[in-house]
């Protein structure tokens, strides 16, 4: 059962138009954006936030972005999150062995060494305490600009707030979301948890 819950999607038509965005990334709007409508000022500027982070600027793909969210999600244990960044990532063109194998990211060849360098990390920088140090920056500056390591930290920010948001909440989960996490991560012991 959700802490608070989630409104319908037309609550407030502004965010429901904002809310357009997540048709595309995951098939549906999620219930954590149906939550924050209780404060439409939240949702709007959520959504907003999302856009410009998930936006490419640079080489940062789309797919790779959902992966970075998805380590954020995974150290921070939000099975939720977890859900909806594997199903973002496979929506995004993540390449399936990628999807089969994201939790083998460090050592599975489907991985690039400037992949793994940026899913280190968002698995460092989502980590209390942080553990981003000068080996993380080294490896970083070795494939990504500056921009590009804006794009990920924001990325891994966005997933720090929908982390901590949706574990609060117990958001309630969505069957697409449910649909992805039995696909790619039951496997390695993903459930829905809280999150019914």
């Amino acid at each position: 059962m959700p802490l608070v819950t989630p409104l319908s999607a037309n609550h407030d038509l502004e965010t429901q138009k904002l809310a357009e965005f997540f048709n595309e990334t995951l098939g549906f709007c999620p219930n954590s954006v149906l939550t924050m409508q209780h404060r439409p000022a939240i949702s709007k500027a959520f959504i907003n936030l999302n856009k410009a982070v998930m936006a490419n600027e640079g080489r940062v793909t789309s797919a790779l972005k959902r992966m970075i969210a998805w380590v954020s999600s995974n150290s921070t244990g939000c099975r939720y999150c977890q859900a909806h960044a594997i199903r973002a990532a496979e929506r995004y063109g993540a390449e399936q062995e990628q999807l089969d194998n994201i939790w083998d990211y460090r050592t599975h060849p489907a991985f690039s060494e400037a992949e793994r360098a940026a899913l280190d990390f968002s698995l460092q920088a989502s980590q209390v305490p942080n553990g981003v140090d000068e080996n993380i920056k080294k490896r970083l500056y070795e494939h990504w600009n500056e921009g590009e390591i804006v794009e990920m930290l924001g990325v891994i920010s966005l997933f720090g707030y929908l982390n901590r948001w949706n574990d609060s909440m117990g958001t309630s989960i969505e069957k697409g979301a449910v649909e992805s996490g039995v696909k790619y991560l039951e496997k390695h012991g993903w459930e829905k948890g809280k999150h019914k």
